[in-house]
């Protein structure tokens, strides 16, 4: 049986973006005016909503200034809202994730969720998260199946490690989880892989641990206009629940690493290849097929993966 999809075509359909002036969130906020939706766009102090003209005059498009730190901005954006997609930017005084990255991106979840469990009208949250909060942990070699979206990476490990982002991911996902569940809050969350973009590099905090990821086969990227769907498609069909693994390419092959690596740093002189190098590719470890079953029927720029495992 294909799945039901609510269908929001009339004026009183409205959902709450935030951070708005990110670059999914922007782009989340352009796809669903496109498809009939009233947004309320949640904007940082600091922030940009950068929209077409045309979407720019839209009446259906409400701007808010709104900070993840500021509970009554909040709960101001969300009024009247029947959904709320989430996803977390780093405040201007604090770009770079570091140890303490994980405090604030707790904090922040805590105060969303909570806002959302405080107001009547919210139906569903698309909380956004990454895959860094799967594929980090002591035994990762070691696992009989393929990670998938009931893996968890391990907090020891991450600090151990230093690998901040994988931390601030996973500890901020738990907390949304654990007070959505104690609330009462209907909540799907989105696991993205490393989001393709012109202006990537290899600052990305993601990127910390790529090597590592490369060889376990769980270095996964995800192009923009396939996580906006995946964010639309989660919400609309009602037979959506937990956690989607979100990637659109496996970087396996020592050609596409290697592309990836002038990609991120130009300038860098390319590493020393051998032929047996070349034709060197590593197994897949990691499954979206929760993903592709739910998104098959959805009908929205891009319906199907280049990853089907």
């Amino acid at each position: 049986m294909a799945p039901s999809f609510f269908h929001y075509n009339d004026p009183n359909a409205a959902v709450c973006v935030m951070d708005a002036s990110g670059r999914l969130g922007c782009s989340l906020v352009e796809t669903l005016l496109r498809r009939g939706y009233t947004v309320h766009a949640a904007v940082q102090t600091q922030g940009e909503l950068k929209l077409s003209n045309d979407l720019k005059k839209s009446e259906k498009l409400r701007v808010f200034r709104a900070d993840p730190f500021d509970y009554q901005s909040i709960v101001d954006a969300l009024k009247g809202c029947s959904g709320m997609f989430y996803s977390f930017e780093p405040p201007e005084d604090q770009p770079a994730y570091d140890e303490f990255m994980a405090d604030v991106e707790v904090m922040a979840a805590h105060n969303v969720l909570e806002a959302c469990a405080q107001t009547d009208t919210i139906d569903k949250v698309v909380f956004t998260s990454s895959v860094t909060a799967v594929v980090w942990r002591d035994d990762r070699k070691s696992l009989e199946s393929d990670f998938n979206e009931t893996h968890w990476s391990n907090a020891g490990f991450c600090r151990k490690y230093k690998l901040w982002h994988a931390l601030s991911k996973s500890l901020a996902e738990k907390a949304a989880w654990a007070l959505a569940m104690d609330r009462g809050v209907s909540m799907v969350s989105i696991n993205g892989g490393l989001l393709m973009s012109p202006d990537l590099t290899i600052e990305n905090p993601y990127l910390k641990g790529a090597a590592e990821m490369y060889e376990d086969g769980v270095f996964v990227t995800v192009d923009l206009d396939f996580l906006v769907d995946a964010h639309v498609c989660v919400f609309e069909d009602v037979s959506a629940y937990g956690r989607y693994l979100c990637f659109d390419r496996v970087i396996n092959t020592s050609k596409e690493a290697l592309r990836l690596a002038r990609m991120l740093a130009p300038s860098a002189p390319p590493p020393p290849q051998g032929k047996d190098q070349d034709m060197k590719m590593i197994q897949q470890r990691i499954s979206n097929k929760k993903l592709n079953k739910l998104i098959v029927n959805f009908e929205g720029d891009r319906t199907t993966t280049e990853v089907d495992k």
